[in-house]
């Protein structure tokens, strides 16, 4: 599933479009395409897993789920789930769920949630983790009410980063150290898009599917942890647990 960084990846390839009118729609999905023919696409946003194609009273929304993709003036022989022409070029969408949003975006999405928003508010975050002291900060990380955009990725390198076991209760991590947690969730999230951009992102792991810990060179523990039962990859030495 494409974290936030690689979604705000989409949204500046397909800022070409904006100001555009869609001449033609079509694809596979339940949404009504004619709807969209003739309009003029007001802009193009992400807020975390997703994308968000802007119209002027309504919005469609794009989610990739496990193994959505897209392409930008290109084909390929997979059934397209929206495919949207203009007179400079075209999107298509495979493998995603779409749907229309009516209403003004910015009325349907808590900005100060997304991670890599100009608008993301740190102490709204820990304000929201203080009210889920018995829930694990390995589900927390991925609660995307908190922190929209981070995916396991980010959460496995934002946790050994800071040294802290995934399975920590919330209520149990220090405050200083839970506001480093919100602090990386965002660098990190930064780092990632610009190590994504360069096709350098893999080679910066540190904890994500790695087999030994790259700072004491114990074996790291491979788990599906916490409600979500998400893989995480930890050093039991070098990562704190708070129960």
């Amino acid at each position: 599933m494409p974290e936030g960084p690689s979604i705000v990846i989409a949204k500046e390839e397909m800022s070409v479009f904006i100001g555009k009118k869609v001449v033609e729609a079509h694809g596979n999905s339940k949404i009504d395409t004619e709807r969209l023919e003739g309009k003029v696409l007001s802009d193009v946003k992400s807020w975390g897993k997703h994308l968000l194609l802007c119209f002027d009273d309504f919005t469609v929304r794009i989610h990739f789920l496990l193994f959505g993709s897209y392409l930008v003036n290109e084909t390929k022989s997979a059934n397209v789930r929206l495919g949207l022409f203009f007179k400079n070029g075209h999107m298509n969408f495979y493998g995603a769920s779409v749907k229309v949003l009516e209403g003004t975006v910015d009325s349907l999405y808590d900005w100060s949630a997304d991670v890599m928003s100009e608008q993301w508010n740190p102490r709204l975050a820990v304000k929201k983790l203080a009210d889920k002291k018995q829930e694990l900060i390995c589900d927390e990380l991925l609660d995307q009410d908190v922190f929209s955009g981070v995916g396991n990725i980010i959460k496995n390198e934002v946790l050994f980063r800071v040294g802290l076991h995934p399975n920590s209760l919330v209520g149990k991590i220090p405050s200083k150290k839970m506001k480093e947690i919100v602090e990386q969730a965002q660098n990190y999230s930064f780092d990632f898009l610009r190590w994504k951009k360069e096709n350098q992102l893999k080679k910066h792991w540190l904890a994500h599917t790695k087999k030994e810990c790259s700072k004491c060179g114990q074996l790291l523990v491979k788990e599906y942890t916490g409600k979500k039962k998400r893989r995480s990859f930890f050093c039991t030495n070098c990562q704190k647990l708070y129960v």
